[in-house]
């Protein structure tokens, strides 16, 4: 992504204040951008699953609780974010085990009109994915690649060796019910198999209670 808006001012500048920190709406809630959306406890029971196995694809369907709960307002010297705190849990329909875990931040950024999502997984995988909205959106898209800087993939020596990836793709909608979708591809490139694999995965969630409000709002 390339610098914008304030941010490409004060790289212009020989001696930019990256320190002085901007006054901030300590209800987040508010200030959330096209994240607002997403704000909530929610449930997805007919979540889809396209995964790669020895031989060929697996399709599975899954249950998922999603919880994303709106945290204080963040600074980096001038840079400010309003964001939440996810956790999704994931499991295949009709059993306990847990068939996929997630925890990370969405984050919005009003003075470049950004998305950031962090995402970590415990099968040792971490990303970052950014996108670009109106604040007003009901509909973004997000991305990370691997090798970059700034919206990169990091995993560890068995997944970078054997199930690597190459790019991830996230598209969220909100839907005029009240509820969220996504659907998210994540493209592997795998020893056995001559092209890249794209490990698709989507579902809706329905809200099941409201978020609960960051520290400085219930203050």
């Amino acid at each position: 992504m390339t610098d914008q808006g304030p941010y490409a001012l004060r790289m212009s500048n020989p001696h930019p204040d990256i320190y002085t920190e901007p006054d901030a709406d300590p209800d987040t809630l508010a200030n959330l951008g096209p994240l607002r959306s997403l704000a909530g406890v929610w449930e997805g029971v007919m979540g889809v699953d396209v995964h790669p196995i020895l031989g060929g694809p697996e399709t599975d369907i899954y249950t998922e609780h999603y919880e994303a709960h709106p945290i204080d307002f963040q600074t980096n010297g001038p840079q400010l974010f309003y964001g939440l705190r996810y956790h999704t849990h994931i499991v295949k329909t009709g059993d306990i085990a847990t068939f996929h875990e997630q925890v990370g931040y969405w984050l919005w950024e009003p003075a470049t009109n950004t998305v950031t999502m962090t995402l970590a997984i415990p099968r040792a995988q971490v990303l970052l994915a950014t996108g670009q909205c109106a604040a007003d959106a009901r509909s973004f898209e997000i991305r990370s690649e691997r090798g970059s800087m700034t919206t990169g993939i990091v995993s560890g020596p068995f997944l970078e060796q054997n199930f690597r990836t190459t790019d991830f793709h996230m598209q969220v909608t909100a839907n005029d019910d009240g509820s969220w979708s996504y659907h998210e591809t994540t493209t592997l490139v795998v020893p056995d198999r001559s092209e890249p694999f794209l490990h698709v995965d989507h579902n809706t969630l329905q809200l099941l209670a409201p978020p609960t409000l960051n520290p400085l709002a219930r203050a």
